[in-house]
């Protein structure tokens, strides 16, 4: 039997989106298919990141390496990235290591029997990257319309007077980050052990010359 894993995503770090619809309809996909999930993975973040601030990701990947696991199931593409470029990175990746993927929404496997690419994966991929992007650019779109409309109503943007957080309680709040920091630690690593998303450990970095 062949191991899998399942990786899924939602935007929101709230509770207002969750990962059990993904889960349950490819854990249902793997029974079908005779395939053993050994192992989910989820992440709340928005697709629109970069694969390097995508911690979850990175982890899921390099499980499949080192655990020698055959296919990463998803519920689709977009799960991956909504930015072409980082998509095709990661397909990339995914090719050069002889890990497999399949995207269900899409119905979409990435590597064949003997483990080469599909024909028909490149062209999907290529399409299916450039309405994701196509999707969030549109998204940008909306959000700019709506934030000029709200300041041509008298609105302002910004933060409230005070609101900015001083270093001395950057330094408070995020001690452990910055320990971990100052003892040489990796960014992805520091993400990993204080649950602190690595944009946020970059800016704090750069602000505090660590």
């Amino acid at each position: 039997m062949k191991t899998a894993i399942i990786y899924a995503r939602v935007s929101s770090t709230t509770d207002r989106q969750n990962t059990e619809r993904q889960i349950s309809d490819l854990i249902n996909y793997a029974k079908n298919a005779n395939l053993e999930i050994v192992k989910i993975f989820e992440e709340k973040i928005s697709g629109a990141a970069k694969n390097i601030n995508r911690p979850v990701l990175q982890e899921a990947m390099d499980y499949c390496i080192l655990s020698n696991i055959d296919i990463i199931l998803c519920s689709e593409m977009s799960r991956l990235s909504r930015n072409v470029y980082e998509l095709q990175d990661t397909i990339k990746y995914l090719i050069e290591h002889k890990i497999n993927l399949y995207c269900q929404k899409e119905q979409l496997t990435l590597l064949d029997s003997n483990g080469k690419p599909s024909m028909i994966a490149p062209i999907l991929i290529s399409v299916l990257g450039v309405a994701a992007s196509m999707e969030r650019e549109n998204i940008k779109y909306r959000l700019n319309s709506g934030r000029q409309l709200y300041i041509e109503r008298g609105g302002k943007l910004g933060r409230k007077a005070g609101s900015t957080k001083s270093t001395e309680q950057k330094k408070e709040e995020y001690k452990d980050t910055i320990m971990l920091l100052k003892k040489g630690y990796s960014i992805r690593n520091v993400a990993k052990i204080t649950k602190v998303s690595p944009s946020t450990i970059q800016r704090l970095k750069k602000a505090l010359n660590l």
